[in-house]
C-alpha cells in the first residue's frame, strides 16, 4: 500500500539561534570537505546571522554561496523576518531568480503588481527581471528559504512565468517501484526547459533508502525539513536530522537511508537543463 504522504501535515525545522550554554560540549557533527559540507543546525546561532540592505527587522543565515571549492551555481538564505518586517526592494542583481519556500509564520509577496499571502508550505517562483516585495504580514516571526540563482539565458526560450503554490496542495510522485517509500513533490515541470533550476521537496518513509550511489552533474543544497537519516556525502555515511543542511559538490556519490521512527524530509536544489559551461 503506497503511503499517504500527501495528506498529512507537514512540519518544518527552524534554526534554534540564540547560543548554546557554556556547558555544552564541542563535539559536533560540523564537517567541510572538497566534495560536500554539513551545517548542523546547531550551528545556526545569533552570531552567524547577517543582515541585507534594503531590509528591515531581519536577518539570514547564509547556507550556501558562490565560492570556488563550495556552491557554485546558487546561493541560499535561511530568512528571519520579525512582523511588519520585509522589503519593497528585496532583490538587487536584475538577473537572479528565486525560489521562496516558507516554513513558520505568514509572508506577503507582490509579484509584478499581483498580491499573494503564503503560509507554511509556501512556495514561490520569481523569474530574473521581476518586481517583487515582500513583508511579513503575520503576527509572528516569519521563517523561510530563499534560493537565488543567476538565470541561465537561452536564445529562442522564453523567461519562465512567476507562480505562488503550497506544497500542501501538490501531491507527491512516487519514485518508481518504490510503492511511496521514496516520492518527489514537484513545483515545476521536469521536462519544462525554461526552468535551469529545479528546488523540490523529498520525502522517504521509515525505511526508505536511496539504494545506489548517485553520481551526477548536478551540484544540491539539501535542508532538512523533518525527521532523520544517515546520508551518504562521498565515501562518509553521516547522521543528519531536521535543521541541517548539506551542499553536494557535482559528481559527489550520495545515498540514504532513512531510518525513522517518522518521515524523513528535505528541500532539495539542483542546477538543470543547460549546457556544460567552459572555463577560461
Amino acid at each position: 500500500m503506497t503511503p499517504s504522504t500527501s495528506t498529512r501535515t507537514p512540519t518544518y525545522q527552524i534554526p534554534p539561534g540564540g547560543l548554546p550554554p557554556q556547558t555544552d560540549l564541542l563535539t559536533d557533527r560540523a564537517m567541510f570537505t572538497e566534495s560536500y559540507a554539513v551545517i548542523p543546525h546547531g550551528t545556526l546561532r545569533d552570531i552567524v546571522t547577517s543582515r541585507l540592505p534594503f531590509w528591515d527587522q531581519t536577518r539570514l543565515w547564509v547556507l550556501a554561496r558562490p565560492l570556488s571549492g563550495f556552491a557554485e551555481t546558487f546561493s541560499q538564505y535561511l530568512m528571519e523576518v520579525a512582523p511588519g518586517g520585509g522589503s519593497e526592494s528585496p532583490e538587487t542583481d536584475p538577473e537572479a531568480e528565486s525560489v521562496l519556500f516558507l516554513m513558520d509564520g505568514e509572508l506577503t509577496v507582490v509579484i509584478d503588481g499581483t498580491t499573494h499571502t503564503m503560509g507554511p508550505g509556501g512556495y514561490a517562483f520569481i523569474p530574473p527581471e521581476t518586481t517583487w516585495t515582500v513583508r511579513n504580514t503575520g503576527t509572528a516571526p516569519a521563517t523561510w528559504h530563499w534560493i537565488r540563482k543567476r538565470y541561465q539565458r537561452v536564445e529562442g526560450i522564453e523567461l519562465p512565468a512567476a507562480f505562488v503554490t503550497n506544497e500542501q496542495d501538490i501531491t507527491p510522485t512516487p519514485m518508481p517501484d518504490t510503492d511511496g517509500a521514496w516520492a518527489t513533490t514537484r513545483f515545476v515541470d521536469p521536462d519544462d526547459l525554461r526552468h535551469d533550476m529545479h528546488v523540490t521537496v523529498v520525502s522517504f518513509e521509515p525505511g526508505g533508502t536511496i539504494p545506489f550511489a548517485e553520481t551526477h552533474v548536478m551540484e544540491h543544497g539539501l535542508y532538512v525539513l523533518e525527521g532523520k537519516a544517515v546520508y551518504r556525502l562521498n565515501q562518509d555515511w553521516v547522521e543528519v536530522e531536521a535543521g541541517d543542511f548539506m551542499w553536494l559538490r557535482a559528481f559527489c556519490p550520495q545515498a540514504c537511508y532513512a531510518g525513522g521512527p517518522g518521515r524523513f524530509r528535505y528541500l532539495l536544489y539542483k542546477d538543470m537543463h543547460r549546457h556544460m559551461p567552459f572555463l577560461g
